[in-house]
């Protein structure tokens, strides 16, 4: 075990329930191990700026429950810069901190490797509801977020029975569908639209249009707002148009960030947490720390960029000369489960929900 004796803990980049729980467990771990914790608030802008404070164990008392950050959060697209950075590191250095457990996502991560590159070992945790972190198969913040769209879902469903209406609802995910597939099986949507499949518009109406003669009073369809912010409040005026029904289109948007989190977040961003420092305290860096078949492990970040790349199909020249042909083999099956996975997904919610 490394002799490391001050850590700093940010969040950084969009807010997800379960961060608190994540930022708890650091503190816990750490603390318990005689190693002393700064809080850097609002993220790599806090770190930039000397927003940094000393955490107790009391300072992460009955946190574990809620929403937000309570290290606050910040976009900081200036942390790409060198010279930017120089100064976090300055602080750091200042005050000691000998490490950083930095929570968010991909771009937290970007940082986080910067960081750890020029002399501050990092590790990621990856919090975002959107789930789009290809290295882990689930991210902090994603149950509670589908969570809170299948409660908004069958609230507005009431409404669509008592008037025999559609409604067209667009929720968050970024790039990634899997809110989105998962929210629409679960709150028994008639479609759903992702970015990860292709879709069809007369199919949609098609298929209201049948659910009707059937005898159906109530139309749900999620849309991934991954398909364009456009596409949704288009397609709630094709189906009125085209099948007769009155159609209403909702934006869920941030409200689904929010939220007391649930009890399979809580634990993950525990666990999670413990394992991050663990990790640290081991003298690993630039880790991502994921969950894989159940079991917290972790993975280099440069992996997981390049991993997540490889499944958005945004590879660039050069990005796999890094690995070797057996971890270029791995990423490629792991790729595959993540398809097929989405594709059972898919499938299911196109068999049953008419």
């Amino acid at each position: 075990m490394k002799n490391i004796k001050r850590i700093g803990v940010l969040t950084s980049g969009g807010d997800a329930p379960g961060m608190n729980a994540a930022v708890r467990a650091v503190c816990r771990t750490a603390l318990t191990r005689g190693v002393e914790v700064m809080g850097i608030y609002r993220g790599y802008s806090g770190l930039i700026e000397g927003d940094i404070r000393p955490m107790e164990i009391r300072d992460v008392s009955n946190v574990i429950n809620k929403g937000g950050t309570i290290l606050y959060s910040d976009r900081c697209p200036e942390f790409k810069y060198k010279e930017v950075r120089a100064k976090g590191i300055e602080n750091c250095k200042k005050l000691g901190i000998e490490g950083i457990i930095c929570i968010g996502g991909d771009g937290t991560f970007q940082g986080a490797t910067r960081l750890t590159e020029e002399g501050v070992p990092c590790i990621g945790i990856p919090a975002t509801i959107d789930n789009d972190i290809t290295s882990t198969d689930n991210t902090i913040g994603f149950d509670t977020a589908m969570n809170t769209v299948i409660e908004l879902v069958d609230k507005l469903r009431d409404t669509c029975e008592s008037h025999a209406r559609c409604n067209v609802v667009e929720v968050m995910g970024r790039g990634a569908g899997d809110i989105a597939l998962n929210t629409a099986i679960a709150s028994g949507a008639t479609a759903v639209v992702v970015p990860e499949f292709p879709h069809n518009d007369d199919s949609i109406c098609k298929r209201i249009k049948r659910a009707k003669e059937l005898g159906k009073r109530n139309f749900i369809v999620i849309v991934s707002e991954g398909v364009g912010s456009e596409y949704a409040p288009a397609l709630a005026k094709k189906i009125q148009d085209d099948t007769g029904v009155e159609t209403k289109f909702a934006r869920l948007a941030h409200i689904v960030r929010g939220g007391n989190p649930t009890l399979k977040d809580r634990i993950l961003a525990s666990k999670m947490g413990v394992y991050a420092v663990e990790e640290l305290l081991r003298g690993n860096s630039n880790k991502v720390i994921c969950e894989r078949n159940g079991d917290i492990c972790s993975v280099n970040i440069n992996y997981s960029h390049i991993i997540d790349r490889m499944y958005k199909e945004k590879l660039e020249e050069g990005d796999l000369d890094q690995f070797t042909p057996e971890e270029i083999e791995r990423m490629k099956l792991e790729l595959d489960e993540k398809r097929s996975e989405l594709l059972a997904l898919y499938t299911t919610e196109n068999k049953i929900n008419l």
